[in-house]
């Protein structure tokens, strides 16, 4: 069990700390400093009092990135309660199977995301709040929402005179249950990860001592806080730490996300693979495949001045100032690394998931290797089921203090998952160096068998293809036998270039002979079919491929 409690060390302590300094800003919009976040806090806990929320109890929070989706989270936690993100993206079909899958007794909801839910379908909620407000949209119980408005008076007049020294959280056991987490993975559907405050603590532990932010350091939050990766290094890290937290309020697109880069220069970058290979595709790969500059680029002292030139140009573009920029969610592209690497620029890989909250390997930009997404953390150990796991691909087997308690309700899916040694079963395949470095070879669910029994990991043709001319992304299957990519192009490119449908089908032919080229036979590609819609993704932006087998 990780010595420190995970409610007094990273929430109750940093707020003390930071009490004056800024916390949690919406982009364009509210600010609040560690005091007001405090505040907040307390009133939400009196609101829980009211409403007789137990410890242990599950409320639902449903709404797009901001800093009161953030400042509830806290309070939740802090309470002892159990919170239980919901993507803002789901389905109201699913967010109502999740709400009342994991018994919520409340409801936090956005104004963006309230149209997407129907109380007659949550009955066993007891209220439903705004995340703008943090007033009741629906009471279903007359003496609890009496009671909550005959306190408001007075908890006003105690926030107006709470200072640093007041703040007390009860200190809930790391071993209790703290998050229940509903994703959508890329081969099945969703399940409630339940992590505990262990989980937390593990992770964020890790990140204050290895990854280098400090107190007063700006974050720029983007990725879905409903999910692991997101709520664990953009939001409780740094709050943790005492940053500053600016939060992206809309769907982010690279643009805005470049904007907000430009303005509050970040310390710390998160990012999923697909944001520096959209710039490598848009700005770098134009510049470097110029006649002249590839001459330049063959001879040695020219060479590091275009490559010195290259990395101020991307450092710039994400604010320059930040430590390195950390990739989760799915392997890096070979190309877009091998540059990155040439012109030094600070970037590394992470491999985690939902299940471990969130991450199971991390090392810095300077030590890590080409390739590889790390050594595993202290408080996890991992084994390759394979019989020599330095050559031989096998399933990628973890346990440790990470790990979640199981999924929410489903003994089936937690067995089938944690083997009876505690060993999760995480379906990734990869192998592991002498030095400890892991290197993800893919899906063991996505695996395609080959016709003389070659194993085809169809991510790796993936990642050839999708730095051909005019391909967006694709997703490799098998057809009747022989092997498939289904490709979305690049629509813009194609606008913008003037390209006719017809040409698109004879560019396409001409990428499939290309990746051939440097193919083995067995998984080379037999026909490429244009699909007219982006493909649908998981809250990782990694493709749900069971629905294209």
């Amino acid at each position: 069990m990780i010595s420190y409690n995970f409610v007094k060390e990273f929430i109750e302590k940093s707020i003390r700390e930071n009490w004056n300094e800024p916390s949690l800003s919406d982009y364009q919009g509210i600010s609040y400093t560690y005091s007001e976040v405090a505040g907040h806090i307390y009133r939400l806990h009196k609101t829980f009092d009211a409403w007789d929320v137990k410890p242990g109890d599950k409320i639902a929070l449903y709404g797009r990135n901001n800093a009161n989706w953030a400042i509830t989270y806290l309070a939740i936690i802090s309470y002892g309660a159990v919170v239980v993100p919901i993507l803002a993206d789901f389905s109201k079909v699913d967010v109502h199977n999740i709400i009342n899958h994991s018994d919520s007794i409340m409801l936090f909801a956005g104004e963006l995301v309230w149209e997407n839910v129907d109380e007659k379908e949550i009955l066993g909620v007891r209220a439903i709040f705004s995340l703008s407000t943090y007033l009741p949209l629906i009471e279903r119980n007359e003496e609890f929402a009496a009671r909550a408005a005959s306190q408001n008076e007075k908890v006003e007049a105690e926030v107006k005179v709470l200072t640093a020294t007041d703040i007390h959280y009860p200190e809930t056991s790391n071993d209790k249950l703290a998050v229940i987490s509903y994703t959508s993975g890329t081969t099945g559907f969703s399940k409630g990860v339940m992590l505990p405050h262990n989980s937390l603590a593990a992770n964020i532990d890790f990140g204050r001592k290895n990854i280098g932010i400090q107190a007063k350091d700006k974050i720029v939050s983007f990725l879905p806080l409903a999910h692991a990766y997101g709520v664990a290094f953009e939001f409780l890290l740094p709050f943790a730490v005492g940053c500053h937290i600016t939060f992206l309020t809309k769907v982010p697109s690279p643009a805005i996300i470049l904007q907000a880069f430009q303005e509050v220069k970040p310390r710390l970058v998160l990012a999923v693979p697909l944001i520096l290979e959209k710039i490598y595709k848009k700005k770098l790969l134009p510049v470097i495949s110029k006649p002249a500059v590839k001459v330049m680029l063959a001879i040695p002292l020219l060479n590091k001045i275009i490559h010195k030139k290259i990395n101020k140009s991307l450092t710039d573009a994400f604010g320059g100032n930040f430590l390195e920029v950390v990739i989760g969610g799915a392997a890096l592209n070979n190309e877009v690394e091998t540059l990155l690497r040439k012109i030094k620029f600070p970037v590394t890989v992470g491999y985690g998931m939902t299940e471990c909250g969130p991450l199971i390997s991390y090392t810095g930009w300077r030590e890590t290797r080409k390739g590889s997404c790390g050594k595993i953390l202290p408080t996890l150990e991992m084994r390759i089921d394979s019989p020599n796991p330095e050559t031989e691909v096998g399933e990628i087997l973890i346990r440790g203090e990470n790990l979640m308690y199981g999924y929410y309700k489903n003994p089936e899916a937690t067995e089938k998952s944690i083997d009876k040694d505690g060993w999760l079963h995480t379906g990734d395949l990869g192998i592991i160096d002498r030095k400890g470095f892991i290197f993800i070879r893919g899906r063991s669910k996505s695996m395609i068998l080959g016709a003389s029994g070659q194993n085809i990991y169809p991510e790796e043709v993936e990642a050839r293809l999708s730095n051909l001319p005019y391909i967006q992304e694709t997703v490799v299957v098998e057809q009747n036998g022989k092997l498939v990519a289904l490709v979305f192009p690049d629509l813009e490119a194609i606008e913008k270039d003037k390209i006719t449908p017809e040409e698109v089908e004879k560019i396409m032919n001409a990428n499939r002979i290309e990746v051939n080229k440097h193919l083995p036979n067995f998984s080379q590609i037999a026909s490429i079919k244009i699909h007219s819609q982006e493909f649908e993704k998981t809250p990782k932006r990694s493709i749900k491929r069971f629905l294209y087998q």
